[in-house]
């Protein structure tokens, strides 16, 4: 028997070595997809900025050789290309401080540098007197950046040229105006799929940790608590781009003619995208409170993860509907029967109104309680309803619990 036990023992070892392996093949070829979801998602994103950079440029291009007697205009194609890019996503005030600061850089970097000279320190004093007329211009961060970097540029890369009909600043102010009227004018990008796109990243791992929360509430996981509060905080810098987003897809609107009948729908979602961004605010107050509440050894009723879940739900019924333009409903059900089931975990007041309330939740139960009930405002706001009308269902579902 032991003899016939020994070939058994040395297979043992090989089987272990595949499965590892599976495993490491398993997590590549993970990984590799989470790399080309990323790629695609940011081709899709940025995708059109190259057709608006290609345009610009030639147009660029051609206006300073044909009607500025440029012969090499470079800086025109460079500052339109330049604008372009920092145009996607960002406000209009931002990008023209940008055009206004490469001129102003250039401007007095081509009238002081024959004066001074090229060095070390007259390198300095242009830029120290370019920044101190973007600051009395009243400019902004872009502004400053973009006409100190500009006066270095032009300082220490290249002396001004001399036969030019036209000066340097004339050509680069031309190319950022062709840069501007590119991205307004002759190829626009479309807000309200650029919103979607950019909501994606917020809202698909929003959902995700919200249901990894309720999950953690079940089992008591601190540590898995405290992953779901860690994971709704890394989403602030993709919330920030979101909101310049927006303001930049409101912009587009209101200026790029091509996309004017688009106004009411890209109102109704951008309001609806920005009603859900206040929940997910709230939501991370609520795990916050929770993961306290989990810290603190407070209770925590079961129907409290069943509402984080069902709250949830909501959202993604919500983002459905919203993407489809249609009413609601089932929307507006789950995240009202999320609230009951929060009703219900805070337990039943004191009969007598003189007597401290009883409660099923500790502390920064309540507390969370109260968060939840913030951010289904919020999402009853961004399923189409005013602020008052919200505050009525809430309060029916109060009540009701009450009555209960």
């Amino acid at each position: 028997m032991p003899a016939k036990q020994e070939p058994a023992a040395d297979n043992d070892p090989p089987s272990h070595r595949v499965s590892r392996v599976d495993r490491i093949w398993a997590g590549l070829r993970e990984r590799v997809r989470h790399g080309l979801r990323a790629r695609a998602w940011r081709l899709r994103l940025f995708g059109l900025l190259a057709v608006q950079a290609g345009v610009a440029a030639s147009l660029a291009w051609y206006v300073g050789y044909q009607f500025l007697d440029n012969p090499a205009p470079v800086l025109a194609p460079t500052t339109a290309v330049g604008i372009v890019a920092a145009s996607m996503g960002s406000r209009l005030r931002r990008t023209i401080e940008l055009l206004v600061g490469v001129v102003l850089g250039l401007a007095l970097g081509d009238a002081l540098m024959p004066l001074f000279g090229i060095g070390a320190w007259q390198t300095g004093v242009v830029v120290v007197l370019a920044i101190i007329v973007a600051v009395l211009l009243k400019g902004g961060g872009s502004l400053l950046t973009q006409a100190g970097g500009t006066a270095v540029l032009i300082a220490t890369l290249e002396p001004p040229v001399r036969d030019l009909s036209v000066p340097r600043f004339v050509d680069a102010a031309v190319g950022g105006l062709v840069g501007l009227a590119v991205g307004l004018l002759l190829v626009p990008i479309h807000p309200q799929r650029t919103v979607k796109r950019l909501a994606e990243p917020v809202l698909d791992p929003a959902i995700t940790t919200l249901h990894e929360l309720a999950a953690a509430l079940r089992l008591r996981d601190l540590d898995g608590a405290q992953r779901s509060l860690n994971a709704l905080r890394r989403l602030a810098s993709r919330l920030t781009r979101l909101d310049e987003g927006l303001d930049a897809a409101q912009e587009v609107v209101r200026l790029a003619p091509l996309r004017w009948r688009e106004r009411p729908s890209l109102a109704y979602y951008t309001d609806a995208v920005r009603h859900m961004e206040r929940s997910l605010y709230s939501c991370r107050g609520l795990t916050r409170r929770l993961t306290k509440a989990l810290r603190d050894g407070e209770p925590m009723p079961e129907e409290f993860p069943a509402a984080i879940d069902l709250l949830a739900d909501g959202v993604q019924t919500l983002r459905c509907a919203i993407r489809a333009q249609a009413e609601p409903l089932e929307a507006r059900q789950q995240i009202l029967a999320a609230v009951e089931l929060v009703g219900k975990a805070q337990g039943d007041a004191a009969p007598d109104p003189s007597r401290p309330h009883t409660h099923r939740l500790g502390y920064s139960g309540m507390i969370a309680a109260g968060d939840f009930r913030t951010s289904a405002h919020d999402l009853l706001m961004a399923s189409g309803l005013n602020a008052d009308e919200s505050a009525a269902l809430l309060r029916r579902v109060a009540d009701r619990d009450e009555w209960d």
